[in-house]
């Protein structure tokens, strides 16, 4: 069910790479993430309190909110400098480019969560730094 919920997010964050495009143009990419993220955050909002699950937010310990904190403010800088890649790059570029943190993402889970590297997960990294690399130059 995991791969359901992971195939949505990349359908949705195709249309985000579009969408941001084409409204990014003529506008601050600064006030354009802001935007965004109000939108963002009334979503996830909305979608917590319909279904009832923030009586949960009393059980979170520190080390959690902490690190929810730290991951909040990785995906704003992400999102700043993605909306200043867009509003001065082609999408077709900018977004591919942008999947990069795939490969990122599978070094990073190896060094900091100690994640076990298969040669499947390697070989797939090396084939998104190649396709960033062709699509960069």
């Amino acid at each position: 069910m995991w791969w359901t919920y992971a195939l949505l997010s990349a359908f949705f964050a195709s249309l985000t790479a579009i969408l941001a495009k084409i409204g990014v143009t003529g506008v601050n990419s600064d006030l354009a993430t802001a935007i965004r993220t109000v939108v963002v955050l009334i979503v996830a909002w909305g979608i917590v309190f319909s279904r009832g699950e923030l009586k949960g937010i009393h059980e979170l310990s520190k080390y959690t909110l902490i690190f929810l904190v730290l991951s909040g403010l990785a995906t704003g800088l992400s999102w700043i400098f993605y909306y200043k890649a867009l509003q001065i790059g082609k999408v077709s570029q900018v977004a591919p480019v942008d999947k990069l943190s795939v490969a990122l993402t599978i070094l990073l889970s190896v060094l900091i969560l100690k994640e076990a590297l298969t040669l499947k997960a390697a070989i797939g990294a090396l084939l998104i730094v190649g396709g960033t690399l062709v699509l960069i130059l």
